[in-house]
């Protein structure tokens, strides 16, 4: 290895493929030679990777850098353009200046994740948004709803109207012989862009959960709650084989089987990470390019749910806060009519997903790293 060079295992890729009792030693020797136990690069020990240790101008934090393009952006805004005495314009423009220093003072100085790719400077960024997002849902619980409903209205004109509910229940016949024209149009009613999202995001849960027994306890229970609470959203008041045939076992069942399937290619894949300026040709460095936006490492997620009392009550606590953040986006909703298609629903439902697998990643690492 080399370990004479000063560099670590998690940083040389070393492998080889003794026993793990064999190898437990060498481990303990490198966790004190660097003073750092790294238990992801203990638990992938035996997974082919290599990472170059060096560190370039795009890993560099570029603090005064950023102060002086910072400190310039302010001394244009106050000297140099116009005054407007519009107070709303300003009062707009003045939480977006202070939302914005935040989040670039955040992006610099808060400690990095545990997700390296595409840079972690993106999951500091998650960090801090997820602060602000707090603050924010801090300071709606203090307002009634029709105040919230006319904030909204501030980011976007087209908010805080009414939104019409469909109801996706009715006529549970799918082939309705009385219709002739079109004897299926019960269920192609129920086919719209719902559908697409179902699959999608549980393709991407599966990615975060790395775990088919967990993934579809939250399914089932999701489909559960649906019935529980469709006398408050007429959107959970579904057929059953809506339910069951067309969300539990198709979209999200396919969208499962999809996501572990890739989980199980970014598991056994090798990861040889190569400077971009180490590569000869222009079609290896697009390629290099590309690949800054998959995983640095993979690393799979073997909860053992029963293992402990620990991990039993911290596994039951994961599923109940998934279930929650689920149900938030259609009470939001319900709530503050925001409709679906709406970018800030769209960009919210994007950024939970990357919080939360941020989340889920440092959840693991609590319950299963001693």
């Amino acid at each position: 290895s080399d370990m004479a060079n000063g560099q670590t295992y998690a940083s040389n890729g070393y492998q080889d493929n003794n026993n793990e009792s064999d190898r437990l030693p060498e481990l303990r020797r490198i966790s004190s030679a660097s003073n750092f136990y790294d238990w992801e690069a203990v638990k992938n020990r035996y997974k082919k990777f290599h990472s170059d240790p060096n560190v370039n101008y795009f890993w560099r934090a570029h603090t005064i850098t950023c102060l002086v393009l910072f400190c310039a952006t302010l001394l244009y805004l106050s000297v140099f353009e116009t005054s407007n005495f519009d107070t709303e314009y300003n009062t707009k423009r003045g939480l977006l200046a202070v939302i914005l220093f935040f989040l670039l003072y955040g992006v610099i100085y808060t400690p990095d994740g545990p997700f390296l790719r595409p840079h972690p400077a993106f999951w500091r960024f998650i960090l801090c948004l997820s602060v602000v997002y707090e603050l924010g849902l801090i300071f709606l619980l203090f307002q009634n709803a029709s105040d919230a409903r006319h904030m909204l209205s501030y980011l976007d004109p087209e908010l805080g109207k009414p939104l019409p509910e469909k109801d996706y229940g009715g006529s549970c016949l799918i082939y309705d012989p009385a219709n002739t024209t079109d004897p299926f149009h019960n269920m192609w009613d129920k086919m719209d862009g719902f559908v697409t999202m179902h699959f999608i995001g549980w393709w991407l849960k599966a990615l975060i959960l790395r775990n088919y027994w967990m993934c579809n306890a939250i399914s089932f229970l999701f489909e559960v709650l649906e019935y529980s609470l469709e006398h408050q959203l007429p959107n959970f008041s579904e057929c059953w084989w809506d339910h069951w045939i067309m969300d539990f076992l198709l979209c999200n069942g396919l969208g499962i089987i999809i996501g572990m399937k890739t989980c199980n290619y970014l598991s056994l894949k090798p990861y040889y990470w190569t400077p971009m300026w180490n590569i000869p040709s222009y079609s290896g460095k697009l390629k290099r390019m590309v690949l800054q936006f998959t995983p640095y490492r993979w690393t799979e997620f073997d909860w053992s749910p029963t293992k402990s009392l620990k991990r039993w009550l911290l596994v039951l606590l994961l599923i109940a806060m998934f279930l929650l953040a689920e149900l938030n986006t259609f009470y939001l909703k319900w709530v503050l009519w925001l409709p679906p298609p709406h970018p800030l629903c769209m960009a919210r439902l994007v950024f939970i997903l990357c919080m939360g697998a941020t989340a889920i990643r440092e959840i693991f690492q609590y319950t299963d790293d001693s």
